[in-house]
């Protein structure tokens, strides 16, 4: 729209109004309106019937007509035409209606710019198109499915049919709904349908053969491509199924006379299949074997970002991956030489954000069965990988520990004699010479460096049990701190933040005065020309939502120390590992590798957990989470139970279904209404339409399509009052520097509980 004209049906008794109009939009420079203003609405049907305009700007209190059955009468007449109604009437009630009926927008004089209204009427217009093309676009598709040969159903996990479209012409829908296959036709024919969906139903992959199927005494040949149905979790709970009848095609493969019918059949069921698969979750592509883009179904769209019209044409290669891998040439040397692969692997999204897909490659060829092309079909699996990486490297990390146990103890009973001999020998030789007695007392302090070892190896084995009394951890913060100041390089700085209020935990002062230690010596080691050092505490009451996000978190009351350092941070491919005994990437005789993987075992002995973020160049933060107990000190307001909301409205940002689900039901939950989008482009829609029924954003920082740091400031531009908060699982200070820029001071880290939700949000109402 930008540099168009934009030609106004301005339909407005009071001639005062419509200079007013005119000369609000003159001081627009972005677009000319030419404005043709009638008094009456019979003037402007008439105008209506025989010439065509961009919008309507409609008075609803007309000489001739007065009220909603003005906008009835004008809609019915501008059919395709989108209307804003501009009136005097400030009435929520009337403007609800009018929306209802059809209204684009619903605009109150006095109250609108011409920079609002010319916004208003290019979003009209806009709107207006991608509606008519979506009706089209129904419309085409729902006439090719009914005039086209393909049979198409659901079944549920016991094979009965749940969906039934277009069955054969000898077949009724009712006489097949509800039913199994067993049901419907022969035993064998039922038997053999029976054993390849029930494969789909285990294995969860679509497949595609040729059948015979007898109903009514009448044997017909199908073409059948199954493929899994799954929920909204992923999981398959039946199968989608379709069918096109081949048996023409069959006989005149027989009588060699279907060249043309053989092709012409081929090219409907991709282009049926391709309609049916445009309604999965899953990722459907299908490229020439000059790898260029040919299909680009709406589940690959939401998948990677890209729109159908920005991928057709691309190639694949360039489009979806950085750089080229061995894994894909070998994907495709297979898909060609044995017609399928399938295996996992890792895209990129319009956004460059990484995702883990299983993915399915087959060959598809034409009439002469010459390769033509590739069908892709990719299922989103980065959540359940995550989680399954955590699981394992739990096992990994339980694995271990019971290895260096075993180990450990049969190094305690070699090393007792030695040190026990190491210390009775002196007595025994009391006459030694100074040498000896020199060799004796190397052999037992190295004996005790060895037990001393050991007692770390048990440590994250099997964790010491020690000593557990209740402890107010701020005392032991602030006497590693004195510690540090004294002893640490002075080009380290040295800061606390810990709240008066810190809750109780239940442990041992020594254990975990080692793990300050421990982690403050690692932070020095990674700040070799000074920097940062900061040990923090806090409290935090963890609830289901935070559960399901992380793995080894349970609900109920943590205190939280965080210790963070700007030193050079831990690559990527090594932070699973960090917490294993005897790693470490330091120079030899520098480091046992044990004080992490002593860390580890304390805490969890300790019935915690712990958490690390690091970005390489800026820094590391550990998170220790320790179970607080009862006896814990009155809580300070702000971690008192916020108050529930009242019926504001909430649109809420995120890409993530299992976060949109858990956020809408806590919000719900505490008196809060919901908006759901998915990304920044279906976000700035929702705003646009309801801004004034909103009262606060939560914008996760990381979305496809559109990110959010770009989405506020669009929601911005529409409403410079709007209250956001913006969220992330890993919000880096250029991230956190760029919101604060455009007035974003409200944040809010994943995973987060009920709690600080309503905090933040209590704190931008208020």
């Amino acid at each position: 729209m930008a540099g168009k004209n934009i030609k106004v049906l301005l339909v407005e008794d009071n001639p005062g109004d419509v200079f007013l109009l005119q000369e609000l939009l003159k001081e627009v420079s972005t677009v000319v309106v030419e404005l043709m203003p009638v008094e009456r609405l019979a003037e402007a049907l008439n105008y209506l019937a025989k010439e065509v305009f961009d919008v309507i700007l409609l008075d609803l209190s007309l000489p001739d007509s007065q009220g909603l059955e003005t906008f009835v009468m004008a809609h019915l007449q501008a059919k395709a035409t989108p209307i804003i109604v501009l009136t005097g009437i400030d009435d929520e009630t009337l403007a609800t209606r009018a929306m209802q009926q059809g209204a684009q927008d619903y605009l109150v004089k006095g109250q609108v710019t011409g920079d609002l209204l010319v916004r208003s009427m290019r979003y009209a217009i806009e709107r207006q198109r991608a509606d008519d093309a979506l009706r089209h676009s129904e419309e085409r598709f729902r006439v090719a499915l009914k005039n086209s040969p393909i049979f198409v159903y659901n079944q549920d996990q016991e094979l009965r049919y749940t969906w039934v479209y277009n069955p054969p012409s000898r077949v009724t829908v009712e006489e097949i709904l509800g039913k199994q296959d067993l049901d419907i036709m022969p035993v064998e024919d039922a038997q053999h349908l029976i054993k390849i969906k029930r494969g789909v139903l285990t294995t969860g992959i679509g497949t595609r053969e040729e059948v015979s199927i007898t109903i009514k005494d009448i044997t017909r040949y199908y073409d059948l491509t199954i493929e899994p149905l799954r929920n909204e979790a992923q999981e398959v709970v039946g199968v989608t199924c379709a069918s096109i009848d081949i048996s023409e095609r069959q006989a005149a493969l027989r009588d060699q006379q279907a060249a043309l019918r053989d092709r012409k059949l081929a090219e409907e069921k991709i282009r049926e299949q391709a309609a049916l698969l445009d309604v999965t979750t899953d990722a459907i592509c299908v490229r020439d074997l000059n790898n260029q883009i040919i299909f680009w179904n709406k589940g690959a769209e939401t998948l990677y970002g890209w729109q159908a019209t920005e991928a057709w044409g691309k190639n694949a290669s360039e489009l979806l991956y950085d750089e080229p891998s061995p894994e894909i040439e070998a994907a495709l040397l297979q898909t060609l030489s044995k017609s399928k692969w399938q295996g996992e692997l890792t895209k990129l999204s319009k956004m460059g954000k990484e995702i883990l897909v299983a993915s399915r490659w087959s060959l598809v060829c034409d009439e002469q069965g010459k390769p033509k092309s590739i069908l892709t079909v990719d299922t989103d699996i980065t959540d359940k990988k995550h989680l399954e990486a955590q699981l394992f490297r739990a096992q990994r990390l339980e694995s271990i520990g019971t290895l260096a146990s075993g180990i450990a103890h049969d190094l305690n009973n070699i090393l007792t004699p030695i040190l026990a001999g190491a210390q009775l020998l002196p007595l025994k030789f009391p006459d030694a010479d100074e040498r000896t007695r020199h060799l004796l007392e190397i052999l037992e302090i190295n004996a005790r460096r060895g037990a001393d070892l050991v007692k770390q190896v048990l440590s994250f084995a099997r964790g010491v049990e020690g000593k557990r009394i209740t402890l107010q951890l701020k005392h032991l913060i602030m006497e590693v701190a004195k510690i540090l100041k004294e002893t640490f390089p002075k080009s380290i700085e040295i800061s606390t933040d810990v709240p008066q209020d810190l809750w109780m935990v239940s442990g041992d002062s020594t254990q975990l005065h080692q793990v300050l230690m421990n982690l403050c010596v690692n932070a020095r080691d990674a700040m070799a020309n000074g920097g940062n050092l900061s040990i923090s505490a806090e409290n935090l009451l963890i609830d289901e939502n935070y559960a399901r996000m992380n793995l080894e978190a349970k609900e109920g009351p943590y205190t939280v120390i965080t210790v963070s350092d700007t030193g050079v941070g831990i690559p990527r491919e090594i932070l699973d590992r960090i917490f294993e005994p005897f790693f470490t990437t330091k120079d030899v005789g520098q480091g046992t590798g044990l004080g992490l993987s002593t860390v580890l075992g304390i805490i969890k002995s300790h019935g915690g957990f712990v958490n690390v973020y690091s970005e390489p160049g800026s820094g590391t933060s550990f998170k220790v989470y320790l179970p607080a107990v009862e006896g814990m000190e009155t809580l300070s307001p702000e971690n008192l139970p916020p108050q529930t909301g009242h019926g504001e409205l909430i649109l809420v940002v995120d890409d993530e279904v299992a976060i949109q689900e858990i956020t809408k039901t806590s919000l719900e939950t505490h008196n809060y209404k919901t908006l759901i989008a998915s990304d920044g482009i279906e976000a700035i829609a929702l705003y646009a339409k309801n801004r004034d029924k909103i009262s606060v954003v939560l914008m996760d920082m990381m979305l496809p399509s559109l990110d959010g740091l770009t989405a506020i400031r669009t929601l911005q531009k529409i409403n410079p009052q709007v209250r956001i908060i913006a969220s992330s699982g890993l919000m880096s200070d250029n991230k956190l520097s760029a919101a604060a820029a455009i007035g974003i001071n409200t944040f809010l880290s994943k995973p987060y509980t009920v709690n600080e939700l309503l905090l933040s949000l209590q704190k931008v109402l208020s």
